[in-house]
């Protein structure tokens, strides 16, 4: 039996642009003669040229280096708000609802305690004590997100434990591990990947919007949402720059959505 997982076209064309993305980041990164705090005012808002191939910022930095790292600090922001809320969500609801009783009880109260203030508020508040912390930003976001796994997993298997393969599993002595990777695990991974596609567009959004209001990640790092704030002013004199962060946001955000999406398997 060959199991094949395939990516429709459209989740295709989002994963190529998060891979180019990601692959540009990385290789400006490394190759750029320049630094993302490196100034010059001589070239402040310089269009783009041989030298500086995005042009210059107020601060006559390099606009490419400044969106590399921009770029991969976003995408490590996501992955790492992804992968812990994936890992906290499931868990904690493929057990709560494997175990119930006042286990589950405590979570859900846990759960709905959360959901009972709004998830940009709750983000807001806590990033609010320590401004420009990339820990408390991760926390904060991961906090927020790891609700929705733990309700979708915990809902799908509640709905599967009582099933007769899990029964079968069970009768024939193999254990809970086993069955999660047997049964739960291939029945609720194309709604968690989904999830996790949103989640990573969820998370960018998130730190640019505190960026937007200054709360987020603070200079001299590079972060989209603020160098869209410190380039607004120069709107009419250098567009450009401007639409520069906000195309990048754009691009992100679009290629996770594309990529989210029930993942296919076909069987032969």
């Amino acid at each position: 039996m060959n199991i094949k997982t395939n990516l429709s076209q459209t989740q295709l064309v989002g994963l190529v642009l998060l891979i180019s993305l990601l692959v540009f980041s990385c290789l400006i990164g490394w190759f750029s003669p320049y630094s993302i705090d490196e100034q010059n005012l001589a070239i402040r808002l310089a269009s783009p040229d041989s030298l500086h191939w995005l042009g210059t910022d107020n601060f006559g930095r390099d606009m490419m280096t400044r969106l590399a790292s921009a770029i991969l600090l976003s995408f490590s922001l996501s992955l790492l708000c992804v992968i812990s809320s994936l890992l906290l969500g499931v868990s904690l609801g493929v057990s709560a609802a494997w175990v119930g009783g006042r286990f589950e009880q405590s979570l859900n109260i846990v759960i709905n305690i959360l959901l009972a203030l709004p998830g940009l508020v709750l983000v807001l508040m806590l990033v609010a004590m320590a401004p420009g912390s990339f820990a408390v930003l991760y926390l904060a976001i991961s906090l927020v997100q790891w609700t929705e796994y733990y309700r979708v997993s915990r809902a799908m298997t509640r709905t599967l434990i009582n099933s007769p393969e899990l029964q079968l599993s069970a009768m024939m002595g193999f254990g809970k591990w086993y069955q999660f990777k047997r049964h739960i695990w291939p029945t609720i991974s194309p709604s968690i990947f989904t999830m996790a596609a949103f989640g990573g567009a969820n998370a960018i959004l998130t730190m640019a919007s505190l960026g937007f209001i200054s709360v987020g990640i603070q200079p001299p790092l590079a972060e989209l949402g603020l160098m869209s704030v410190e380039l607004f002013p120069y709107y009419i004199e250098a567009p450009w720059v401007l639409a520069q962060p906000l195309i990048v946001v754009a691009l992100v955000v679009l290629g996770f959505h594309l990529l989210a999406g029930s993942q296919r398997e076909s069987i032969n």
